[in-house]
Formats: C-alpha cells, sequence, structure tokens
C-alpha cells in the first residue's frame, strides 16, 4: 500500500525573519532529497487543508485559538515569545500544518494509505492547550490524535516524539488522558527546561518521557526506547501511532547535544514499524517537529521515511 505524503505551499510563507533556524527552506530540502531518492515514487501527494476552528479546539482552548488567529498581523512581524513570531502568512501556514494530522489521520483510518508523513511547518509539540511557544502555535500532532478520539472513536493512540526538546505540548495536552500513551526522549537542560528543576516532566502513568544526558548519544536513545518505550507500547496495543519526528538531535544540528545519527532515525522508525505491525494495523502518521541543518535534516528525514513506507 502507498504512503500519504502531505504538504502545502502555504507552510513554506510562514517565516520568522533573516537567520531564523526554523525557516521555509527546511521543506525543501527534505522534499529534494526525498525525489533525489525515488521515494516520492512511493507515495501520494495531499494538499494539507485549513484545520477548522472546532478541530483545533479539541486540543486547544476555543480562547488560545482565537487569540491565535486575532494575533496575525497584517504586515511585519509579531512577537509570541522571544524565539516565536507571526507574519502575515503564519496563520494559514499553522493552520495546514494541523489539518495534515487531521487529513492524514483520515487516509489512515480510511484504509486509503498505510502510512503518511506530514512535511509542514510551523512544528507543533510545544503548543500548550492555552499557550503557544517554542516556534509552535498549534499543537498539530495532538489536534490528529484528538481528532481519531473523538471523530473516529478510537480508544488507544501512541504517540512518540523523538525531538532533541521536549515536547511539553504535548504533554500538557495529555497527561492523565487513559486514552494516550506519548513516549518522549528529550535532552536534559534543553528548552524548554523540563526535568531539571524549573518544569517537571509529568508523572502520569500515560507519560513515558526519558531525559537523555547530553553527548549520551545513539546507544543511550536506542536503549531508552528498548527498555522504556517497547513494553509499555506492547502493553497498551495502540489502534494508531503518531510520530512527532524532530530531527534536531543529530550530530550536526547544534540547537543539541545529544549526537544522534542518521542510523538512528532509520532504526527508531524500525523499531516503531514493528510494534505498528503488532497492534496498529501498520499504521503510522508521521509529523515533522525540529531539525535546523538542512543537510542532516534532510538525510535523516529521509532515513525516516524510508522505513515508514516501506521502500528500503
Amino acid at each position: 500500500m502507498l504512503a500519504a505524503y502531505i504538504t502545502h505551499p502555504d507552510c513554506a510563507r510562514h517565516e520568522m525573519g533573516p537567520g531564523h533556524p526554523e525557516c521555509p527552506e527546511r521543506l525543501g530540502a527534505i522534499a529534494d532529497r526525498l525525489l533525489a531518492r525515488g521515494l516520492l515514487d512511493y507515495m501520494v501527494p495531499y494538499d494539507a487543508p485549513l484545520a477548522t476552528p472546532e478541530q483545533l479546539a479539541r486540543a486547544h482552548s476555543a480562547l488560545h485559538v482565537q487569540r491565535m488567529l486575532d494575533a496575525a498581523p497584517a504586515e511585519g512581524y509579531r512577537a509570541i515569545d522571544p524565539d516565536t513570531s507571526m507574519n502575515p502568512y503564519t496563520i494559514p501556514a499553522a493552520l495546514r500544518a494541523a489539518g495534515a494530522a487531521v487529513q492524514a489521520t483520515d487516509l489512515v483510518l480510511a484504509g486509503e494509505v498505510g502510512t503518511a508523513f506530514c512535511a509542514v511547518r510551523p512544528p507543533g509539540h510545544h503548543a500548550e492547550r492555552e499557550e503557544a511557544m517554542g516556534f509552535c502555535f498549534f499543537n498539530n500532532v495532538a489536534v490528529g490524535i484528538r481528532h481519531a478520539l473523538d471523530v473516529h472513536g478510537l480508544t488507544r493512540v501512541a504517540l512518540i516524539d523523538f525531538d532533541v526538546h521536549h515536547g511539553n505540548g504535548s504533554e500538557d495536552i495529555f497527561a492523565g488522558d487513559e486514552r494516550v500513551l506519548m513516549c518522549g526522549t528529550y535532552e536534559i537542560g534543553l528548552y524548554p527546561f523540563n526535568g531539571d528543576g524549573r518544569r517537571t516532566v509529568a508523572d502520569t502513568p500515560n507519560m513515558v518521557n526519558i531525559g537523555l544526558p547530553s553527548r549520551s548519544g545513539g546507544a543511550a536513545f536506542r536503549s531508552a526506547v528498548e527498555t522504556h518505550w517497547i513494553p509499555a507500547l506492547d502493553a497498551f496495543r495502540p489502534q494508531l501511532i503518531y510520530v512527532s519526528a524532530g530531527f534536531d538531535a543529530h550530530r550536526e544540528d547544534d540547537m543539541g547535544n545529544l549526537g544522534f545519527v542518521d542510523a538512528d532515525y532509520e532504526w527508531v522508525t524500525r523499531q516503531l514499524v514493528a510494534v505498528a505491525a503488532r497492534h496498529s494495523m501498520g499504521r503510522i502518521v508521521s509529523c515533522l517537529e525540529g531539525g535546523y541543518v538542512l543537510e542532516s535534516l534532510a538525510r535523516s528525514a529521509a532515513a525516516h521515511v524510508r522505513v515508514l513506507i516501506g521502500a528500503d
């Protein structure tokens, strides 16, 4: 079965100023690499739709949704936090990014595709229920998950987050929700400073988030996955798996210091594909999060997608 490749030109129109690492060129680098490796031959392209306020409000408060819609500037930039700004095209991009997760959910659950990769921006996993932050405005994956739960009626959905930064927004939205198992890794001491004394990672049974020390490398990551994620996933038996796919833990990306390599992203994707084969009818929805050095981002995303879509 073919996979879905979901993106939209609007996602490249959002930008936050010269030199900002979360730049439009990220999507072009991924698309070029997928094309060069022949991976798009295995994928059906889709234009991401605009998420509706109703879809967004399943993961965010109606107040947050309206606040974001009202904050968009007519020209120039408007700061949301010291690292995050809007331009006049941010809201269409953010709506497309969240809409991609909804569309991917519909396609996978209808059996039209086996898996989906959402090449979208802005990213989403830092966006909390009531607050935008960390380059994120709406929590794309959370919007997709709530669509799967509340519209399609699923009762067990897993969220995997391997970005170098902890997915505090996803945790904020899903902590204590027994229908969702979140398994994540992140570098201790980085934004948003979870688990280092300033913010505390949620200690609820549905959260399996493992902080990794700086420079711990792929071996520590693989150990965390094998020791903590896989047993939890097998016990939970998810009906659908979502991935917050951040590639900024790569050793060439100076956003963090975990020191992953391309092969680590290939390896973890193989583990998730195996879990999905056991419990989820092979169904996986992956959404782009971080990754800011274009070359390593493109290579890592291609390694992830190649395994995800069964093209290797």
